[in-house]
């Protein structure tokens, strides 16, 4: 199975996806800021592009993914970087920051990991294969909207 966190209207079809949001139209409505209601290791595959930044708790939620995903699951992230731009405030909903840095603390064998995941409750162990950086930008009316974004893949290690 194969999961499309936040899809709102990118429904993806085929290949076992399940699209998940917290409102219709979806195929499963579920809090993802609450634990996840998919057995440990079920999952190969996360796609959540703009959705953690709408979750509240980082950590639950890279705890959560992780315990999902099998063994060697990959996990896709598309979210706006905190720390370059605007982009990640402009949307009153946004509630917690991500940054391409910020990945360290779940990454296996990393300093940050090793240092501080048992002390902050960090559990997800991933090892990150991609990361990538793009600036959107287009115009409101007579207001621009720039926004730096980064896409991860990560792979569950178990």
């Amino acid at each position: 199975m194969r999961l499309n966190l936040g899809c709102s209207s990118d429904i993806r079809t085929g290949g076992q996806w399940v699209n998940v949001d917290l409102v219709q139209p979806c195929d499963q409505v579920v809090d993802l800021s609450l634990r996840w209601p998919w057995p440990t290791s079920s999952i190969e595959e996360i796609y959540a592009a703009d959705i953690f930044e709408h979750l509240p708790d980082r950590i639950n939620t890279m705890n959560e993914a992780h315990r999902v995903l099998k063994a060697g699951g990959r996990l896709t992230i598309e979210c706006p970087d905190a720390a370059k731009g605007a982009g990640q405030w402009q949307d009153p909903t946004h509630v917690s920051a991500w940054t391409p840095n910020g990945l360290q603390y779940f990454a296996d064998g990393s300093r940050a990991h090793k240092r501080f995941a048992v002390a902050y409750g960090i559990t997800a162990r991933f090892n990150v294969l991609s990361v990538t950086e793009r600036q959107y930008s287009e115009m409101a009316g007579a207001c621009r909207c720039e926004v730096w974004k980064f896409h991860a893949i990560l792979e569950a290690v178990k």
